[in-house]
């Protein structure tokens, strides 16, 4: 109570369109499971922070050309029936052009803000709470994508949330 309080003091909406600007803390449900938008950026893979959520590509991954940027969905999920459930991965994002990018895999074993498919039991989050990934400045499991320039001019993306059993998948607005 106090929680969705504070959400409606500060102008948000416990659960914001997909269209919102203000996109962070967007909820969507997808297979039994509520997804939340931590934050999504643009990330620098020579700053201190940064450079911690690019690690564990796979062997041989080329560095962003000057016409491509490293980019981060930071994503929260719980399952929210009183069954086990998987939490997807497989996401998509999509710019007005209809480009889609998929992310890039990262090796959970040395890069601890990786997202990862898991199943929880009811109640349950990923990332877990006593992780690096949940306790980290972004709270949340890193999606990382290499993303073309031309994503500036074809905004807004759309993270496409693509879980098991559903006709269709859920969206979320990303702001860059």
């Amino acid at each position: 109570m106090a929680m969705s309080l504070g959400l409606v003091a500060c102008g948000r909406q416990a659960h914001p369109t997909v269209a919102d600007p203000e996109n962070d803390g967007v909820y969507v449900d997808a297979g039994g499971i509520t997804y939340q938008l931590q934050i999504s950026r643009q990330l620098n893979q020579y700053s201190v922070e940064d450079s911690q959520y690019i690690k564990g590509l796979p062997p041989g991954t080329p560095n962003p050309t000057p016409d491509e940027l490293w980019y981060g969905v930071f994503l929260w999920a719980k399952n929210q029936t009183d069954q086990t459930r998987t939490v997807t991965d497989t996401f998509t994002i999509v710019d007005t052009q209809g480009n889609i990018y998929k992310p890039v895999p990262l090796n959970p074993e040395l890069n601890p803000y990786a997202w990862t498919s898991t199943i929880l039991a009811p109640s349950a989050t990923e990332p877990a709470a006593a992780t690096t990934a949940a306790s980290g400045p972004t709270q949340g499991g890193l999606l990382l994508f290499k993303l073309n320039n031309a994503v500036y001019s074809n905004r807004p993306l759309t993270l496409f949330i693509h879980a098991e059993g559903m006709a269709k998948p859920a969206e979320i607005s990303l702001d860059l």
